[in-house]
């Protein structure tokens, strides 16, 4: 009889574990679904988005790790995923001049957030390099800009090579966030409030490092000129073939004219960009004698193998390959 009833507990134990089992993926995708979906354009605001929204929030990220922004070609997906999202981050500042069209597309009715606003945006300087094309696309910020006292040229959307400007992006984020689920306020603003203090030191880190570099060896040639608010923020001289987006073809006029400021000048180091092609830079190291210093990541992040698979990773990444490069 014990051994009958001792089977039974078993049998009884054993069902309720599969039961269980059974249960738990269902749980689980419930507690998925219940998430706030949203999108995110590029994978670097995707990274930020994810550490100020945590668990409570589930991100679709348009262009994903080492893709291109600047010329990327939406698919039916993404117009799908924007869709289906209640808010949709972007960048701004000229960046994704695809979306209004995706959007439109899609038919979305979720919210647009501009995590830039609130940042002191650059513009392109006088001898910065500027086709027709750059110019005319151009010619409306550029006239916006001089009634502020900037100077006349195409907006700078890179505004994340400014450790600063994070901070702003990761507030945007967590009042967009609040906004669109309260009930989920104390958590928005407890990541969001850790996150910052962790983007605050890496400020700090980024300005100790580069203080180790002589000051007449802070200057490079980058593919496109994506680090001009880093350079401004952190005290590196840059110059770029392209204009601040990689649309269009670096010009023969600009490339010479590059090599010969190289030559010049004396300037040590040209980078490789994770999202260009690397045979400009190659061309302009063999044409001016300057080293090849490695690849830096510009407008997007690596996989999660590389060595840039979050935001702060690839800015510490990039400060290590410009200390090695320059210091030597």
């Amino acid at each position: 009889m014990r051994l009958v009833l001792l089977s039974r507990r078993h049998a009884v134990f054993a069902a309720f574990a599969a039961t269980l089992a059974l249960a738990h993926p269902a749980a689980a995708q419930d507690a998925a679904s219940a998430r706030l979906p949203v999108v995110a354009t590029f994978s670097i605001l995707g990274d930020i988005v994810k550490q100020v929204g945590g668990d409570r929030i589930a991100v679709t990220t348009l262009v994903g790790p080492n893709g291109d922004t600047h010329v990327y070609q939406p698919t039916p997906n993404d117009a799908k995923a924007v869709a289906g999202a209640k808010l949709v981050f972007e960048n701004g500042l000229g960046l994704e001049g695809w979306m209004p069209r995706l959007v439109k597309a899609s038919g979305s009715k979720a919210e647009l957030v501009v995590v830039t606003e609130g940042v002191t945006p650059r513009y392109r300087t006088a001898e910065e390099p500027q086709d027709d094309d750059e110019a005319e696309a151009g010619h409306d910020h550029g006239k916006k800009a001089a009634d502020k006292g900037h100077d006349h040229g195409p907006l700078d959307p890179h505004a994340w090579q400014n450790v600063a400007n994070v901070e702003i992006y990761a507030a945007n984020i967590r009042d967009a966030l609040i906004a669109a689920d309260p009930a989920g306020t104390d958590a928005y603003k407890a990541q969001a409030a850790a996150y910052i203090e962790k983007l605050k030191a890496l400020d700090v880190e980024v300005r100790a490092a580069m203080a180790t570099i002589p000051q007449n060896q802070r200057r490079i040639i980058t593919s496109h000129d994506a680090f001009g608010y880093f350079g401004d923020a952190y005290g590196l001289k840059l110059l770029a073939p392209q204009g601040v987006s990689t649309e269009s073809e670096a010009s023969a006029k600009d490339v010479g004219r590059i090599i010969r400021q190289i030559k010049a000048e004396k300037i040590p180091a040209v980078f490789l960009e994770n999202i260009s092609d690397p045979r400009l830079a190659d061309r302009i190291a063999k044409e001016s004698g300057a080293k090849v210093g490695g690849t830096l990541y510009s407008d997007a992040l690596s996989d999660d193998k590389g060595p840039a698979s979050t935001y702060i990773d690839m800015i510490q990444y990039n400060v290590r390959e410009l200390s090695s490069a320059l210091s030597s």
